[in-house]
């Protein structure tokens, strides 16, 4: 028994070190959907946290163009005190197709668009139609849409595959000002019920700048703002996003405002159209306690925001798909190796446009017998010191770009235990540690002896 007992205690003692020296797996946040479609790859801007991101240098000039000292309040409710909100149709695939014409026509996607007889439609002047196809997860939008014959007239249309990073064409508009998706960025009560929104959200300002930013596509400056912004002060660009400061104390607030609040510390929202300032956008629904949201939400101020600097996030200006946070990483392969056996170590890198550097001395026990290797070949080679056992890399490869360093050990330890390997990545004058955990002469080498 006692023999049983001490060869026993191995596997927990294994068990502990990993547990102790190891990293946590992160776990992705699970990806916005609606009736079998998700909204956007996982990696799509709208889907990426920008809680990590540096705080733009102009942050506090936007901010005060949009107002500082305004409350934030919820564009949309159970409409029990009017039509507010941009409501959604959601179609069978296969659903009927009707024409559609557009006075836009250049920057928009031709019809036909299948939009169902008698179809939600948001009340006021911006009439805009929201429809998501099932089955083929394809989104048609519409801006000030009217009847006309069989079919239907609008300002503009487009057309959104929601499996794809596509972006429209440069300078084109959609059914939004920022020719942006709509759906993507609205408040949904489905998803508070659950007590997540997963996605950035989107919001208007009263003055918006000249120019855009990526993701948006299209500009746009309302004929009643002034030519310039006010001394101290910079115009909202379309595209712009902000998000909630981690500051900001939302544990007093209700289950629904704090559900909203929490999205825009970790998602931010994204300036998509022109209308009053600090009105986030969100889908009607009888879910909605309208007195509590509109009285919470206004104890929010523009002071309380910031605007995050998204440049880190953007790998391609025609795509909507963004550098994730936490794709830094190390691991080994196998997890584990007898004495005298080999393994692979792999150190991923994401490139920020910053210089970066990675120091990594290897632990006793495991002996360099190849690399080590970079890849791509357009980046600086890691190196290997002999003498400090140090593997060592610096360069600074584009926003976006990939780094990838590889090495193969040989396992001289002839214990079992667990063996962990760390790295130093340098990133804007930060460090992290990037580990990968090698059981050494897994406790399968001993099970024999308990069956004796």
């Amino acid at each position: 028994m006692i023999r049983i007992a001490r060869i026993a205690a191995v596997p927990a003692l294994i068990l502990s070190i990993v547990l102790g020296c190891g990293q946590p797996a992160a776990s992705a946040a699970p990806v916005a959907s609606l009736d079998g479609c998700q909204i956007f790859p996982a990696d799509n801007v709208w889907n990426t946290p920008i809680n990590t991101l540096a705080v733009d240098s102009h942050s506090a000039e936007y901010i005060a163009n949009i107002g500082a000292e305004l409350p934030m309040h919820a564009d949309f409710g159970s409409n029990k005190y009017g039509d507010f909100g941009i409501p959604f149709n959601s179609v069978s695939q296969g659903q009927a197709r009707v024409p559609v014409s557009f006075d836009y026509a250049d920057e928009s996607d031709a019809g036909p668009y299948p939009i169902p007889p008698g179809p939600k439609i948001e009340a006021g002047s911006d009439r805009h139609i929201l429809v998501l196809e099932q089955g083929v997860c394809r989104l048609y939008e519409t801006w000030n849409t009217r009847a006309s014959g069989a079919g239907w007239r609008a300002g503009s249309g487009a057309v959104f595959d929601l499996g794809s990073n596509a972006l429209r064409p440069a300078g084109w508009t959609s059914a939004d000002a920022a020719g942006l998706p709509i759906l993507p960025g609205l408040a949904r009560h489905d998803e508070v019920a659950a007590s997540a929104i997963n996605h950035a959200l989107r919001f208007t300002v009263q003055c918006s700048a000249s120019f855009y930013i990526w993701p948006a596509r299209h500009q746009a400056v309302p004929p009643d703002c002034p030519a310039s912004p006010a001394p101290g002060t910079r115009f909202a660009p379309m595209g712009l996003r902000l998000r909630l400061k981690a500051s900001v104390d939302i544990s007093h607030f209700s289950h629904d405002t704090q559900v909203i609040l929490a999205a825009l510390k970790k998602y931010g929202m994204i300036v998509a159209d022109n209308g009053s300032s600090w009105y986030i956008s969100g889908a009607p629904d009888q879910g909605w306690d309208d007195d509590t949201l509109v009285d919470e939400l206004k104890q929010v101020h523009g002071a309380d925001f910031e605007v995050v600097d998204t440049a880190p996030m953007q790998i391609d200006p025609n795509s909507g798909q963004a550098r994730q946070p936490n794709q830094d990483a190390k691991r080994v392969v196998p997890a584990a190796a007898r004495q005298g056996g080999q393994a692979s170590y792999t150190i991923t890198i994401g490139g920020d446009g910053s210089t970066l550097s990675m120091a990594d001395v290897l632990p006793a026990g495991l002996t360099l017998v190849s690399g080590p290797g970079t890849t791509p070949a357009n980046v600086a080679a890691a190196s290997y010191n002999s003498a400090t056992r140090t593997i060592s890399w610096s360069d600074a490869p584009p926003v976006g770009q990939l780094v990838t360093i590889t090495y193969v050990v040989t396992l001289d330890s002839a214990g079992p235990g667990a063996i962990v390997n760390s790295a130093t990545l340098t990133r804007s004058g930060t460090n992290s540690q990037l580990r990968a955990t090698l059981i050494a002469n897994p406790i399968e080498t001993f099970l024999p002896a308990l069956r004796k």
